[in-house]
C-alpha cells in the first residue's frame, strides 16, 4: 500500500472523509498527537486499527467527536447515563462545557451501540472532542465518532507531525492528513466520572490535574496503581507500565542534571560503558552551559543533546519530537532528565518519560 500525505484543504479533507466512510483508516492531526482514525462504530474498521498498530485488544480506544453535540444526544447514542445522579450530571456538564473541545477525555458508561472492541469489553467508553481545526472539519463532515489512538506502532513514541506518522506507518495506511505540528504535544488527560460524580484521574495529559481540581472545586482521585499493569490496563489507554518508548535504551535520571551527586554520576557512567555516542534529553534555556557541565562526565563519548525549554507548555509540545530525533540519531544510549516541575504538564511529561524508560533498567530515584 502506498501512503499519501494530504494537505488540509477542503478537497483533501473530503477525500479523507470518504476513505473513512468506506471503512479505511486515516491518520489525522489533533492538538495533542496524531491519531490513527477509523469509524468507531464499525467493528471491521476498529479491528484494522488494532492490526495496523499491532495493539493488544485489551487496551481500549478513545472515540473522537465533532464539537457541539449536546449531552442529551450522546445519552442513548454513545452513553448510558441512566444511573448518573444529579451531582454527576452537573459535574459532567461542567466539564464538557468548559474543556470541550480540548485535550480532556472522559470515561463514562457506554451504550450498547459502542462495539465492545472499542472499550475492550469494559462497560465504559472514553470520549473526547479535539480542538484541532483540521480534525474538527473532518469530524463535522463525517458526523460519526472516530476511534483514533496515537498513529504509531504500539508502545512506540507518539507522533506529533505528519512526517513522524509516515516514519511509523508508511505502507500500512492509505492517507495521512497533515495538520502541522501538534500544539500540546502530549496525549489528553483522561478522567473517569462515576455515576455518583466522583472523578478519578486515569492518565495525566494536556489539561493539568490542578486545573481540573480548581474548576470542580474538589480533589480528584488518583488510581490505586498509578502505573497500571504491564499485562492488563484498566479503562483507559496510556496505563501500561511500558509505553511511548524509543527503540534504543532510555534511562531516566534520578534528578535534574545539575543536582546529580557523585554517586549518581558513578552509576550513570557504569550504565554508559560501551556506548561511544550518548543522547541526552535535558531541560535548559542555556544549552551550551548544559553541554559544558555534561562533557567531563562522558570523556570517552560523543554527546547528542536535545534541549527542551523549562517552561512546561513549551517543553510538552516538543517532548515526543525531541525523543524521536534522539532515537533516529547516532546515539546508542539515551538519558533523560526529569522535568524541573512535577506539576501541571510537568506531571504528564514525567509520566511519559517513566513509561518510556520502563523497558530498560531505569536508574533508581
Amino acid at each position: 500500500m502506498q501512503t499519501q500525505i494530504l494537505s488540509p484543504s477542503p478537497r483533501q479533507i473530503e477525500r479523507a472523509a470518504e476513505a473513512l466512510r468506506q471503512g479505511q483508516l486515516v491518520a489525522i492531526p489533533t492538538e495533542t498527537v496524531y491519531g490513527l482514525a477509523g469509524n468507531g462504530l464499525d467493528e471491521a474498521a476498529v479491528t484494522q486499527i488494532f492490526a495496523v498498530k499491532e495493539r493488544p485488544r485489551f487496551n481500549p480506544l478513545i472515540l473522537h467527536l465533532a464539537a457541539g453535540i449536546p449531552l442529551e444526544t450522546l445519552q442513548g447514542w454513545l452513553l448510558d447515563l441512566s444511573a448518573f445522579t444529579p451531582v454527576a450530571q452537573e459535574r459532567l456538564a461542567t466539564l464538557t462545557n468548559t474543556f470541550w473541545p480540548g485535550p480532556l477525555t472522559l470515561v463514562l458508561p457506554k451504550s450498547t451501540l459502542v462495539p465492545d472492541l472499542v472499550s475492550s469489553g469494559l462497560p465504559t467508553v472514553a470520549l473526547r472532542v479535539p480542538a484541532h481545526p483540521v480534525a474538527q472539519a473532518l469530524l463535522q463532515a463525517l458526523q460519526m465518532p472516530l476511534a483514533a489512538p496515537s498513529a504509531n506502532r504500539f508502545g512506540r513514541i507518539s507522533p506529533t507531525s505528519a512526517r513522524a506518522v509516515y516514519a511509523e506507518l508508511s505502507g500500512r495506511i492509505p492517507y495521512i492528513l497533515d495538520g502541522g505540528p501538534c500544539a500540546v504535544g502530549v496525549e489528553s488527560t483522561v478522567l473517569k466520572l462515576s455515576p455518583e460524580g466522583i472523578p478519578t484521574l486515569l492518565r495525566p495529559g494536556g489539561i493539568p490535574l490542578e486545573t481540573l481540581e480548581a474548576h470542580l472545586g474538589l480533589r480528584i482521585r488518583l488510581p490505586a496503581e498509578s502505573t497500571g499493569s504491564s499485562a492488563h490496563p484498566r479503562e483507559s489507554p496510556g496505563q501500561l507500565s511500558s509505553h511511548y518508548a524509543p527503540s534504543k535504551p532510555l534511562l531516566l535520571l534520578p534528578r535534574g542534571i545539575f543536582q546529580l551527586q557523585p554517586a549518581d554520576w558513578q552509576q550513570i557512567q557504569s550504565q554508559s560503558l560501551g556506548h561511544a555516542r550518548v543522547g541526552i534529553l535535558g531541560f535548559s534555556r542555556e544549552p551550551e552551559k548544559l553541554l559544558q557541565h555534561l562533557q567531563p562526565h562522558f570523556p570517552a563519548a560523543t554527546l547528542h543533546l536535545e534541549v527542551l525549554d523549562p517552561d512546561p507548555s513549551l517543553a510538552a509540545s516538543s517532548l515526543f519530537a525531541s525523543l524521536r530525533r534522539l532515537d533516529e540519531g547516532a546515539a546508542t544510549l539515551l538519558l533523560a532528565e526529569p522535568p524541573p516541575l512535577q506539576q501541571g504538564l510537568g506531571h504528564a511529561m514525567m509520566d511519559r518519560l517513566q513509561r518510556a524508560s520502563r523497558p530498560w533498567n531505569p536508574l533508581p530515584p
